[in-house]
């Protein structure tokens, strides 16, 4: 058995031994080119993927912005419609005070100022809408 082994123990030393040889400066210079390449290459493809990744985040992202803007004027539009209904309410009660042609002309008077504040407020809308 020992006559087995001993061969096997020099074949196995000369191998490794032969491992650790150094390269030639041509074969090594070789080698880094390669290994620049490839290591150029990589941070290529991952600068790619991360810019799309970025893109597709960005598109999201300015997609609820607009969303948000949209709903923000809407909901604006809404308050300023409640305020001149308020504000309609308000000035008809008053006009119950007068009576015959000043009453006609005071409650007139309070239409046309609420029919103003709703189309100043969708005006003002459209205006927020599309400037996002």
């Amino acid at each position: 058995m020992r006559e087995y082994l001993m061969p096997i123990f020099v074949v196995a030393a000369l191998a490794l031994a032969g491992c650790n040889k150094s390269k030639s400066p041509e074969d090594v210079s070789k080698d880094v080119a390669k290994a620049e390449q490839k290591a150029s290459n990589e941070v290529t493809k991952s600068e790619e993927r991360a810019q799309s990744a970025l893109d597709k985040s960005y598109e999201k992202i300015n997609e609820q912005e607009i969303k948000f803007n949209n709903d923000a004027a809407h909901q604006t539009y809404n308050v300023a419609v409640a305020k001149a209904d308020g504000n309609r309410k308000v000035a008809l009660a008053t006009c119950e005070s007068q009576t015959g042609d000043a009453q006609r002309a005071c409650k007139d008077q309070a239409e046309a100022d609420y029919k103003t504040a709703r189309a100043d407020a969708r005006a003002s809308a459209e205006v927020a809408v599309q400037q996002k």
